[in-house]
């Protein structure tokens, strides 16, 4: 008889094929198209590779629990639990290197601003050396201060500085505040007069700003803190997904543990 814990294990590995086939098609589309963007064809190794693993893995778990194959069904719960631990050895650490960095209030500001300096090492290293070139053709590809310059809050300065920014826009559209740029339009800043003394000459960034559209602040460090604030907002929601995947995990573990129960009553009744 076709027990419950075997019909959970074979249909949730199911879907998870159709995820896995899902990517391996995806990852195989944009490999044979060249009308894909930079930062497309940087996630297609990543996605055939997490897709072929997913298929292989949930194949395992189907045939395990189908077709009451008791070794499918040891080889997969194997690796269910390597990736079970796995899973909370990485959520872990997503928890400590993204605890730092929530940004800074600025007074009389309705966004915060970031610095480098305030996020792990670890997510700093996404946007050093080579990878900044990279990433600064994406920012430009994705168009992430456009929305700026639409409407009128983009031409009045006290209807801008309580605007409610992105990471991104606060670091790559603008230059940073204590740099003292006189607001022209959200894309358009005048320099003080090199005679004033209110520039933050500690702060390369204010001469890093460009009026050019297509530059800005996108070599600015505040760009790059931008950036790894997204990132890190992005790593934060990861890490509540990990939570309730790794509930899911072992809920399909301990159906799976219960199936292959079942796989060896039914294989020992047979041979009876």
């Amino acid at each position: 008889m076709f027990r419950v814990s075997n019909f959970v294990v074979g249909l949730a590995n199911t879907l998870i094929m159709l995820v896995g086939a899902s990517a391996i098609g995806y990852s195989i589309y944009m490999f044979v198209h060249q009308d894909v963007t930079d930062c497309q064809t940087a996630i297609r190794a990543p996605l055939l590779t997490t897709g072929l693993v997913l298929f292989a893995v949930s194949l395992l778990g189907v045939i395990g629990s189908c077709f009451k194959e008791n070794l499918a069904m040891v080889s997969y719960l194997i690796i269910l639990f390597a990736g079970i631990v796995a899973l909370i050895g990485f959520s872990i650490f997503l928890f400590f290197v993204t605890n730092k960095g929530a940004g800074r209030v600025v007074s009389g500001r309705g966004y915060r601003e970031y610095q480098t300096v305030d996020f792990s090492t670890w997510l700093n290293s996404f946007v050093g050396g080579k990878r900044w070139v990279g990433i600064r053709s994406c920012l430009a590809e994705a168009n992430v201060c456009d929305d700026l310059g639409d409407g009128p809050v983009s031409q009045i300065a006290d209807e801008f500085y309580h605007k409610n920014l992105s990471p991104l826009q606060s670091g790559c559209c603008k230059p940073p505040s204590d740099c003292n740029y006189e607001f022209k339009n959200a894309t358009f800043w005048i320099p003080p007069a090199k005679n004033e003394t209110v520039v933050a000459t500690s702060n390369g960034d204010c001469g890093a700003w460009s009026n050019v559209q297509t530059e800005l602040c996108f070599n600015c460090n505040a760009c790059k803190a931008g950036v790894l604030a997204n990132i890190r907002e992005k790593w934060r929601n990861l890490l509540i997904f990990n939570v309730c995947l790794i509930i899911l995990l072992i809920t399909v573990y301990s159906c799976g543990c219960c199936a292959r129960r079942n796989n060896h009553t039914a294989r020992k009744s047979g041979s009876a």
